[in-house]
C-alpha cells in the first residue's frame, strides 16, 4: 500500500515525525577520536600512565572483589553444599553467585564504610591526593585480610619470596598477604565443606545399605536418598544455619 492510499492520520503522523526529526538531523554529531601523539613534556607521559593505571584497575575490579573479600569462601562452601545435597544444578549457579555476592557486601560493609569515610569522600572533596586516598583505602582491606589469614600461609609466602623476616604485621607487603589470604580462604572453605558433607554422606550410606539388604542392587541409591536429604535440610532450617555460620566465621 502506497503512502498516498494510506489513511490521513498515517500521513499526518509521518509528517510530524519528519518535522520533529529535522532539527535533530541537522545538528552536528560529535566525532570521537583516539590518537597517539608524541609527548612533548614529562607531564604528558605522567597523565598517560595515570589513565593506563586507571583502566587496569577497572579491568581487574571483578578479580579484586572476588579475591580480596569473603566471596571465595562463600561461593566454595555453597558449591560443596549443593554437591552434598546432590541436587545437580539446583540452586543454579546464578543464585549461588548472587547469594555469595550480597553476603559479601553484607560482611564487607564495615570495610567499605571505612574506605568511603577515610578515602573516597576526602578525595572527592579535594582534601586528599589520589595516592594518599589509595593508601588509606588499602588499610581496612589489609586489616580484614590479616584478620582471616593463617599465620602458616603467611610464613610460606615470606619464605618463598626470600624476603627478610618481618618484625610485625605492618612490615608484611601486600604481594605476600594477598596469596596467603586466598590460600587460607580456600583451606577454610574446604574444611567447612567437609563438615557439611558428612551428614549427607551418612544418609547415602544408610540408604545404600538398606537397598543392598533388600536386594535392590539395580536401583540407584541417589534416587532414594535425595528426598531424605532435602527434607532433613529443610527441617533443620539448613540455609539459616549455613548463612549464619558463614557470616559469624568472619567476625
Amino acid at each position: 500500500m502506497s503512502l498516498f492510499s494510506a489513511p490521513r492520520w498515517v500521513a499526518a503522523a509521518v509528517g510530524l515525525v519528519v518535522l520533529w526529526a529535522g532539527p535533530l538531523l541537522a545538528q552536528v554529531v560529535p566525532k570521537v577520536t583516539l590518537s597517539v601523539d608524541q609527548a612533548e613534556k614529562p607531564g604528558d607521559v605522567a597523565v598517560a600512565l595515570q589513565v593506563l593505571f586507571l583502566i587496569t584497575i577497572l579491568a581487574l575490579a571483578p578479580s579484586i572483589l572476588i579475591m580480596l573479600t569473603s566471596f571465595v569462601r562463600l561461593v566454595v562452601v555453597f558449591s560443596f553444599l549443593r554437591r552434598a545435597l546432590a541436587t545437580q544444578t539446583m540452586p543454579p549457579d546464578q543464585v549461588l553467585i548472587g547469594l555469595s555476592l550480597f553476603l559479601t557486601l553484607f560482611i564487607m560493609m564495615p570495610v567499605f564504610t571505612e574506605i568511603n569515610d577515610n578515602a573516597l569522600q576526602p578525595y572527592l572533596a579535594e582534601e586528599m591526593h589520589w595516592k594518599d586516598a589509595l593508601g588509606e583505602a588499602g588499610k581496612p582491606v589489609r586489616r580484614f585480610m590479616l584478620s582471616q589469614v593463617n599465620e602458616k600461609d603467611v610464613a610460606l609466602f615470606v619464605r618463598i619470596s626470600r624476603m627478610p623476616a618481618p618484625r610485625n604485621v605492618d612490615d608484611i607487603p601486600l604481594h605476600v598477604i594477598i596469596p596467603a589470604f586466598i590460600t587460607s580462604e580456600l583451606k577454610t572453605a574446604f574444611i567447612i565443606g567437609f563438615i557439611l558433607y558428612v551428614p549427607f554422606l551418612v544418609i547415602d550410606m544408610i540408604v545404600a545399605s538398606v537397598l543392598l539388604s533388600m536386594g535392590m542392587m539395580m536401583l540407584p541409591p541417589i534416587m532414594i536418598s535425595l528426598p531424605f536429604k532435602i527434607i532433613l535440610f529443610v527441617l533443620v532450617d539448613g540455609w539459616h544455619l549455613v548463612v549464619r555460620q558463614m557470616v559469624v566465621s568472619f567476625q
